[in-house]
């Protein structure tokens, strides 16, 4: 596919490189002084928040550790289906740790209330969120999240590793997908 292919799917950039990063750089530094003398460790759920742990981790001024989840509720559509499968787990114990969940976006919430809980569960010393995008007006499920990026309008949103079909995840900044790219799904 041609940039100008895509380009042509995108109906407006909603967040810029530039802001995305500022934002992030804002958000470590936070992190940075609250977990200052610790090591969490940054669990990001597979693909989409991929691109917003490596520059998230790369902002902060501490020590962190990494590790990942693929976790699907979604599948190929728009809206997320409710049932929560892990694809792949963890490859860290959690047990007695200070976890940092990095989210690319709060939608409904019902997938990140599932994994806090399974977290806690597992033996987590504490479990806190960073989530670079909310959308407050999907929420079915409160979650707290400690360290928030932006809200964005109820849109589909794709870029900066969201996606739609396993699309768009390389675009540098958050954009609007437009609507008769994923209607008549």
């Amino acid at each position: 596919m041609q940039i100008a292919d895509v380009q042509d799917e995108i109906d407006h950039e909603l967040i810029s490189n530039a802001d995305i990063h500022k934002k992030i750089q804002e958000v470590a530094d936070r992190v940075s002084e609250d977990y200052r003398g610790e090591t969490p460790l940054l669990i990001a759920v597979l693909k989409g928040a991929v691109n917003t742990l490596a520059a998230f981790s790369q902002a902060l001024h501490i020590h962190a550790e990494m590790d990942f989840m693929s976790i699907s509720s979604y599948g190929a559509g728009t809206q997320s289906s409710g049932t929560i499968t892990i694809r792949q787990d963890l490859s860290t114990d959690v047990r007695g740790r200070h976890v940092l969940i990095v989210e690319d976006i709060v939608d409904s919430g019902r997938t990140l209330a599932w994994l806090i809980d399974e977290l806690k569960k597992r033996g987590a010393a504490s479990v806190e969120v960073f989530a670079l995008l909310e959308k407050p007006a999907r929420h079915e499920v409160p979650v707290d999240v400690k360290y928030k990026g932006y809200e964005v309008p109820d849109e589909f949103v794709v870029g900066f590793g969201l996606d739609f079909d396993e699309r768009y995840r390389n675009l540098d900044s958050i954009a609007v997908l437009k609507p008769e790219v994923y209607q008549g799904e």
